[in-house]
């Protein structure tokens, strides 16, 4: 009689197809739908964590999905800014940025971290091509209003502090992107805007995400970061949340600090026909996919 125990090699392959057999409704659910991923954290920093994302977004072309990137790169503009002896100076979570932070944030964010990425993707086995804000005016943009500081020195009055060369985003212009797509593309995009006399501004990448997604009318917008996701006042992670639950949280204090951009850019793309955004711990190996494709997810989801 022929044993019917499978060997150990046999079922490893077996756990892979069953992977692939759940991934299934979720390839023809996103096929030709656009994605957008904001990239940052420490996936932007570790190497293999760097080739993960790679891998998963040139993955996601072949399948048939449309991936978009958006990439930060705050960690990296502060070595640079204090390597050139400049000390980098933050209020409401805004970098302030005159002139010469402006050079080595352009610098940065356009000519090292997006041309790394998009030859990071191609020598992986896609097809990226990089793009600035600027870039066949893809973000028009507008100088942003001064920040009140909670931090008054002699008036009992907050000050307000302009920000200098921070912008806000008017308008995304889509063509480039979706002309990029068609030709099998993946475009790699730097947050940085012009307004309409040329002049270049630093755009916080988690809300130009939000309004990419929202000028393509994304399928999704994921969000990588270095926490599980949201998490509740305990501690635990949240799978899922809806407009509602997520405006009581941020008025009880539960969500701040550095979330609250992220929020802010799921609630604009939710706000502007993007069907599902999600905030995922990008350390986790693979993030993307086990979000995007597998029922129970590792981060959190955030719908209308």
């Amino acid at each position: 009689m022929v044993s019917q125990r499978k060997r150990p090699e046999v079922q490893i392959g077996i756990d892979k197809a069953n992977i692939l057999i759940e991934a299934l409704p979720y390839i023809k659910a996103f096929a030709g739908k656009a994605v957008v991923i904001k990239y940052g954290g420490a996936a932007m920093t570790d190497e293999a964590l760097k080739r993960s994302v790679a891998l998963d977004i040139i993955l996601m072309r072949y399948v048939g999905m449309q991936p978009v990137v958006v990439h930060g790169g705050g960690p990296e503009i502060t070595l640079a800014m204090e390597r050139a002896g400049l000390t980098p100076t933050f209020v409401g979570g805004f970098r302030v940025t005159d002139q010469e932070t402006m050079k080595i944030v352009e610098m940065v964010l356009v000519g090292q971290i997006n041309q790394e990425l998009v030859a990071l993707i191609n020598s992986s086995g896609g097809s990226a091509v990089g793009l600035s804000g600027k870039d066949g005016n893809l973000i028009r943009a507008k100088k942003a209003g001064p920040v009140a500081t909670r931090q008054p020195v002699v008036s009992p009055v907050e000050p307000e502090v302009d920000l200098g060369f921070v912008g806000e985003i008017v308008v995304v212009d889509d063509r480039v992107l979706r002309a990029l797509e068609r030709d099998g593309f993946t475009p790699v995009v730097a947050p940085t805007g012009v307004d309409e006399a040329g002049v270049t501004y630093n755009i916080n990448a988690d809300l130009a995400a939000g309004e990419i997604a929202s000028a393509l009318q994304a399928e999704k917008l994921v969000l990588l970061t270095d926490t599980d996701g949201i998490l509740d006042k305990d501690g635990a992670l949240i799978h899922t949340l809806s407009r509602k639950e997520v405006e009581r949280l941020i008025a009880d204090g539960v969500i701040s600090g550095g979330m609250l951009p992220k929020v802010q850019a799921c609630l604009t793309a939710l706000d502007n026909g993007v069907r599902k955004t999600h905030i995922v711990n990008g350390t986790i190996p693979h993030a993307l996919l086990l979000e995007i494709f597998t029922s129970e997810g590792v981060g959190t989801e955030i719908i209308s």
